[in-house]
C-alpha cells in the first residue's frame, strides 16, 4: 500500500481561510460506508441523521495558545511553538523553534519583558528543543495572556475570534490543533441531539503537531505515527458499553475520539476507562472494533486521516466522495464542511 494510492487534486480555492459565522451551517457530505452513495446535507440536520439509542462521542481537549514570540537572552527575536507537556506539571516541554539553528542547549530566552523565562536543556532526534519554564503564577493563565493561537500551515488568514478554532465544549488545555470535526457544534445543535435520545459523551486527546506531518514513507506500512495522550472517562466507558450493548451504534465526532475509542477497546468493542499515549496507526485493513459511525472534515492528500477514513469508509468510497466534494465546491480541512459516515 503505498501514500499515493491516497492521493487526490484540490484546487487551492476550496481550503477554507475563515470559519462560517454559523457554525451548524457548514455541509455535510453523507456517506453510506457499504454501499458508497452519497447525499448532501447540512450539519444542522445531524439530528435527523442519526437515531434515539445512538451515542456520540466528543473530543473535549482545547487548543493551548502555543506559540510564543520572544528574544534570546543574549538578542535576537525567536519563536516557540509548545509541542508536548514532557511532566504534564507545565514546567518543561518539549518544542519547535525558530530559527532552530541558533537555540542551542543552555540557550535562555525571555518573553513577555521577562514575565515568562526559558532555558533549553536538550534537543531531540528530530531537533526539537526540550524547554525548562520559570515564571511566577499560573502557567496557563501566563500563556493565555502571552500565547498566540496555533493554526494549521495552510490558513493564512487571521482569526478575528480565536474561539473559532475551539469547540464550544472544549475544555481541558492541551492540543496544538483543534480537533476540527467538532467546530460545527453548536451548544442548541447538542441539546437537539440530547432531546431525540441521542446520548452524548466526551473524551480527551490532545492534538499534537503530528498530526500536520506528512507521511514521508513511500510505503504506508513504514510510516510511524506519532504519539497523542488521551482519556477515556470511566462514565465514557460505561455509556459506549451500554448502548452497543442496546444496539445502539458508536458514533466518534472526529478522527481523534475514534483513535482514542479505538485504542482502548478490546475485540468484542468493550472500552475501558484508561489514560496514556496513543500512536495507534489506522488504514485500511484495519478491523474497527468499537466505532459504528464517523463525522470528519475533509483531510489532506496522502494525510494519515483520509488514510483512516479510508478505512472505516473504503478507499473507493472516500476518494470517490472527495471528488464529489471537489465538483460541488465543498470547503476543505480544518475550517471547512463536513463528512458523515455511516
Amino acid at each position: 500500500m503505498k501514500k499515493n494510492d491516497f492521493f487526490f487534486k484540490l484546487p487551492e480555492e476550496l481550503i477554507a481561510q475563515t470559519p462560517l459565522e454559523d457554525r451548524e451551517r457548514s455541509r455535510l457530505l453523507c456517506v453510506d460506508r457499504y454501499s458508497g452513495q452519497l447525499e448532501h446535507r447540512h450539519f444542522y440536520e445531524l439530528p435527523a441523521l442519526v437515531k434515539k439509542g445512538d451515542c456520540l462521542v466528543l473530543n473535549d481537549s482545547r487548543v493551548l495558545p502555543a506559540r510564543l514570540f520572544g528574544n534570546r537572552e543574549t538578542g535576537g527575536a525567536v519563536e516557540v511553538l509548545l509541542l508536548r507537556d514532557l511532566q504534564f506539571a507545565t514546567t518543561t516541554w518539549e518544542c519547535l523553534v525558530k530559527p532552530g539553528k541558533r537555540i542551542k542547549t543552555g540557550t535562555k530566552l525571555l518573553f513577555g519583558n521577562g514575565e515568562l523565562l526559558a532555558t533549553v536543556t536538550g534537543e531531540t532526534e528530530e531537533g526539537n528543543r526540550f524547554i525548562e519554564f520559570s515564571y511566577k503564577g499560573v502557567f496557563q493563565e501566563i500563556l493565555e495572556r502571552l500565547g498566540k493561537m496555533p493554526v494549521p500551515p495552510y490558513i493564512h488568514e487571521v482569526l478575528d475570534d480565536a474561539e473559532r478554532y475551539q469547540t464550544v465544549y472544549s475544555r481541558v488545555s492541551g492540543s496544538a490543533a483543534a480537533p476540527t470535526a467538532g467546530l460545527h457544534f453548536t451548544g442548541a445543535l447538542l441539546e437537539e441531539l440530547r432531546q431525540r435520545g441521542v446520548e452524548i459523551c466526551f473524551i480527551t486527546l490532545h492534538v499534537g503537531p503530528g498530526t500536520f506531518r506528512p507521511v514521508s514513507t513511500d510505503s504506508v506500512l513504514d510510516h510511524k505515527m506519532h504519539a497523542e495522550y488521551f482519556i477515556v472517562p470511566e462514565d465514557t466507558a460505561a455509556t459506549v458499553n451500554r448502548v452497543k450493548a442496546n444496539g445502539g451504534r458508536i458514533i466518534a465526532a472526529g478522527t481523534t475520539s475514534c483513535r482514542a475509542l479505538e485504542s482502548c477497546a478490546d475485540k468484542e468493542g468493550v472500552i475501558s476507562g484508561y489514560s496514556g499515549f496513543t500512536d495507534i496507526f489506522i488504514y485500511p485493513g484495519y478491523t474497527f472494533k468499537c466505532i459504528d459511525g464517523l463525522i470528519t472534515n475533509f483531510h489532506l492528500p496522502e494525510s494519515t486521516l483520509i488514510m483512516l477514513v479510508s478505512a472505516f469508509a473504503g478507499r473507493e468510497n472516500t476518494l470517490n466522495a472527495y471528488t464529489e466534494a471537489i465538483r460541488e465546491k465543498y470547503r476543505f480541512f480544518s475550517l471547512g464542511d463536513a463528512m458523515l459516515i455511516l
